[in-house]
């Protein structure tokens, strides 16, 4: 899944796109509302980490922008908004809240509570309400970052289990090589190279013969689940 953390604290946001890269995310950064305004037109974000004091104005204007649709957003589906702010008072939670964030995190938080979060947050989209996937045998655990098939644990790169994750939560649907590239990379990955094709060829060599179908021209889709 892609994140976009707009935060102008430049120590926070590298300490935040590092730990959560760590966990499977592609993040990108911005440091201002205009950079997210620019990076949220152009990429496909499934959540965004919002602060509330920005240099060029406040993250309850932006989100407001966003759901009103004043500020455009690429992809088909509406990016999440977590706010991270100091500014943890009721009015400030309930201004934030009613001006269409989906949560609320105050400052100083634990990455494990924000890590969280963001998975209840991302399951919104999905059914289910654990934080487990299940498709025929595989099952992947997004807490605890595992995967196993037919209860033999798999050893994954955290771009192998971005990937699967990914076709996980869309069950049946063939996915593009340019969708996994918008949700499973950040923005510095370079969209002529075959680093989809290869993660795929490698992920598909670790779940097993006839995991992974290819429809060329079209993209993949996990086999055994009805189109």
């Amino acid at each position: 899944m892609r994140l976009l953390v707009v935060e102008d604290e430049e120590d926070l946001a590298e300490g935040l796109r590092v730990g959560l890269s760590r966990s499977g995310y592609a993040v990108d950064v911005a440091g201002s509302a205009a950079e997210a305004c620019e990076m949220l037109s152009v990429n496909a974000y499934d959540l965004m980490l919002l602060d509330v004091n920005l240099p060029d104005g406040d993250g309850f204007t932006l989100c407001r922008a966003v759901r009103n649709g004043e500020v455009g957003t690429a992809g088909d589906g509406e990016v999440r908004v977590l706010m991270l702010t100091a500014r943890g008072t009721l009015d400030d939670r309930v201004r934030g809240l009613d001006g269409g964030a989906d949560d609320y995190l105050v400052k100083p938080f634990h990455l494990r509570e924000l890590e969280a979060r963001i998975r209840a947050l991302l399951r919104r989209d999905v059914s289910g309400t654990t934080a487990s996937l299940t498709v025929g045998d595989l099952r992947l655990d997004t807490a605890r970052q595992t995967v196993t098939r037919d209860g033999r644990p798999l050893a994954l790169t955290p771009k192998e289990f971005g990937v699967l994750r990914y076709l996980m939560t869309r069950p049946g649907h063939v996915v593009s090589s340019e969708e996994l590239l918008e949700h499973v990379w950040d923005a510095h990955a370079d969209p002529f190279t075959q680093t989809v094709r290869v993660t795929v060829g490698t992920l598909r060599r670790k779940l097993g013969q006839g995991s992974i179908a290819t429809f060329v021209g079209r993209g993949y889709r996990l086999a055994g689940i009805a189109a």
